[in-house]
């Protein structure tokens, strides 16, 4: 892991441990319960990369561009990425690896997860909403969108 994402991860889990701190109460001890992940994703390689993460939270949704959806779709796989709905679709055989990685809590047991894909198309084809927290690949429209081009793009072939 590069220094990069070793500090985010540092830091996404200091910000959990804020956020679950809960008053103390004399003599008792208290664990809050809160399914929340620290995601990263890293582009690229060893020899050139950029990593980007958030901290998702889940009770309630936030954190996340698309928290909502992300929670569901983790709550749906018992907090299993590897469990989540695999969507069927054609993506390009183009190799830019992502590596996707998450850590925290969910339902009171620790989430350790890391995975490299081949490219981004196949990281939201496998793990659904859960690492889509920019939204700088936007998604596609079913139908044509009016005043934009229709059919091929002219000078590409």
């Amino acid at each position: 892991m590069t220094r990069t994402t070793t500090a985010l991860h540092a830091a996404l889990l200091a910000a959990v441990t804020l956020l679950a701190a809960a008053p103390a109460h004399a003599g008792t001890a208290r664990h809050v319960p809160g399914n929340h992940l620290s995601l990263t994703l890293t582009r690229g390689d060893a020899r050139s990369h950029d990593t980007s993460g958030t901290l998702l939270l889940c009770d309630p949704p936030q954190g996340h561009a698309h928290a909502r959806r992300a929670c569901a779709e983790l709550a749906a796989a018992g907090g299993d990425i590897d469990r989540i709905a695999q969507r069927d679709t054609y993506c390009p055989m183009v190799y830019a690896p992502v590596t996707a990685a998450a850590r925290g809590e969910w339902d009171g047991h620790r989430v350790a997860y890391e995975r490299t894909f081949p490219n981004r198309c196949v990281l939201d084809a496998r793990t659904g909403a859960v690492f889509a927290f920019t939204d700088e690949i936007p998604e596609l429209p079913d139908r044509p969108v009016p005043g934009l081009p229709q059919g091929p793009v002219p000078g590409l072939h």
